[in-house]
């Protein structure tokens, strides 16, 4: 039995370092005392297209923090950080670790090992939150300042004017239901990225949600005199969801479609089964104006959060940047899409592909 134990170890291949080097997950890189590469693995060859065996870290990048961090780690031997930032890699963060090893003790190191981790997702979440924050207090500080000045004049100069009182009062009771729409969708924002990981499994009959949000919105349409069908009217067509967070992404873009579109037009909801890809069991809706229409420019943000068209005319009317956004972030939790078309002068329409329930 040990001697069958001897020659299965025999047997096994020997311990390489191009084998521990390729099994590394994270782009790796294996420097000789000189800066001479040694070793490395496929991910890091993406990031540096000249890396080779035997070429000097200088001829594979030019990076002079990461040439100061490999330096520094063999003159003190110790670990070193570098932030990388890639040629041509828009958006993209390294950070490289050099880790000095080898040598007798008390005695130099006699090569370093280079690990990248990419940190890239982990920066444009913390801008997203920075923009985020910094979007959210400007859009609350306008109309609290609004709100303050009010309340300072009725104070002072305008104690006794009955006149002012009723005209500002008003104003800060309008600045007050605008900050008011502000926290309501910032609260429905966060709920719906809470649950961006799980999957819905209810069923929605398309046609009596559709024309549920039709009846929320029917007295809006009447005061700009807009008409809006929803065709068909009745449908056996069934989605995969939420019916509550599927009725917010319809009553933002039939709203949209309202405010936003002519007046005395008309707004048509149309629903049928996709026949792009039948496989994929999808049904479509869509959402139609005959307003004035989107500059092409503008379509491919108008799903990120408070960016608006035009930023004057969203708030005269009400809104506050992040309803598309909303709609976007619970239809990718419902495995749907979004998409918008919009020719100038003739209107808009939105598309809202989502899974079939069968």
């Amino acid at each position: 039995m040990a001697d069958a134990v001897a020659n299965s170890a025999a047997a096994e291949k020997p311990f390489s370092w191009p084998d521990l080097v390729a099994a590394i997950p994270d782009p790796t890189i294996v420097l000789d005392r000189a800066s001479v590469v040694l070793n490395y693995n496929a991910a890091a060859l993406s990031i540096f297209e000249r890396l080779a065996k035997g070429r000097p870290l200088e001829h594979v990048s030019r990076d002079p923090e990461l040439i100061a961090a490999v330096t520094g780690a063999f003159e003190t031997g110790e670990k070193r950080k570098a932030k990388l930032l890639p040629r041509g890699g828009v958006g993209q963060r390294f950070i490289a670790t050099v880790a000095p090893f080898g040598g007798d003790a008390g005695q130099p190191a006699v090569a370093a090992l280079i690990t990248i981790h990419d940190e890239s997702e982990q920066h444009r979440a913390l801008e997203m939150r920075t923009d985020f924050v910094a979007n959210a207090s400007h859009e609350l500080r306008t109309p609290l300042a609004s709100v303050r000045g009010f309340i300072e004049t009725l104070q002072g100069p305008a104690r006794h004017d009955e006149v002012a009182h009723d005209r500002f009062l008003k104003i800060m009771a309008e600045q007050a239901e605008r900050m008011t729409r502000l926290i309501d969708d910032l609260l429905l924002l966060s709920r719906v990225e809470e649950k961006a990981n799980l999957n819905p499994t209810g069923q929605v009959r398309l046609s009596e949600l559709l024309n549920e949000v039709v009846r929320a919105l029917a007295p809006a349409a009447e005061e700009r005199q807009i008409t809006i069908t929803v065709e068909p009217e009745t449908s056996s067509l069934l989605a995969k969801g939420e019916r509550d967070e599927l009725f917010q992404v319809f009553h933002n873009l039939i709203e949209n479609a309202v405010k936003y579109g002519r007046p005395g037009g008309s707004v048509k909801v149309r629903m049928k089964e996709s026949e792009l890809d039948v496989s994929r069991k999808r049904v479509t809706i869509t959402v139609t104006d005959d307003g004035p229409g989107i500059a092409p420019e503008h379509l491919p943000r108008l799903t990120e959060r408070f960016y608006r068209v035009s930023t004057e005319h969203s708030r005269r009317i009400g809104g506050t940047g992040l309803g598309l956004a909303i709609a976007k972030h619970i239809l990718t939790r419902h495995q749907g899409e979004l998409s918008v078309e919009s020719i100038v002068g003739r209107g808009t329409t939105f598309n809202v592909a989502l899974p079939k329930f069968s």
